[in-house]
């Protein structure tokens, strides 16, 4: 079975708008190499609509950027991508899957089917499979900005308090810091 791995932009302050991080060369090496680890992208519904309306056309060259973000681009358009989604069912991305109504259910089908891990890129998904004890791995990316405003990480709260051992910190050059903390379990 694979993990399942929350992984975002934030800045100190917890905003999780992704207009407010720094999205320098190192930011976009790093996640490249997050999905390149990951078997697969879980995501909900408004942020595949928002990843849909960019990537896509990068991939296919019609937008004009640096080679780094066209070969992130190039690997998202081929990595398989699960969208939670009650009010869509049909996703004409390449490669992209809707995932099912039990949402339980089908997040722990996804993991038994994705033993490399599927690498979750969605803040209100991640509350809700948080409620449900679905999260194994948190890598979050700590842009040093307050941004003082919404939306924040967790805004709609959980049941009880996360605690979680740190893997591994890393600092970037922009400042920002590359944290990674596995659930602690028992």
């Amino acid at each position: 079975m694979g993990l399942l791995t929350f992984s975002l932009n934030l800045t100190l302050d917890g905003c999780v708008d992704h207009q407010e991080g720094i999205a320098d060369d190192e930011t976009h090496a790093f996640f490249t190499r997050l999905m390149d680890e990951a078997g697969a992208m879980l995501w909900g519904r408004v942020t595949y609509e928002m990843m849909e309306s960019h990537w896509p056309a990068v991939a296919q060259g019609k937008v004009a950027v640096p080679a780094a973000i066209r070969e992130w681009a190039v690997k998202l358009e081929a990595k398989p991508k699960y969208v939670v989604s009650m009010t869509r069912k049909h996703f004409p991305w390449a490669h992209t899957h809707h995932l099912g109504d039990d949402l339980r259910a089908g997040v722990h089908a996804l993991k038994d089917a994705t033993p490399a891990g599927v690498l979750l890129g969605s803040g209100k998904l991640a509350a809700e499979l948080d409620r449900l004890d679905l999260i194994d791995e948190y890598i979050f990316l700590v842009h040093p900005r307050i941004a003082g405003h919404g939306p924040t990480l967790y805004q709609s709260g959980l049941p009880s308090t996360r605690r979680l051992d740190l893997v591994c910190a890393r600092p970037l050059r922009s400042g920002a810091v590359a944290m990674h903390y596995r659930r602690e379990r028992g």
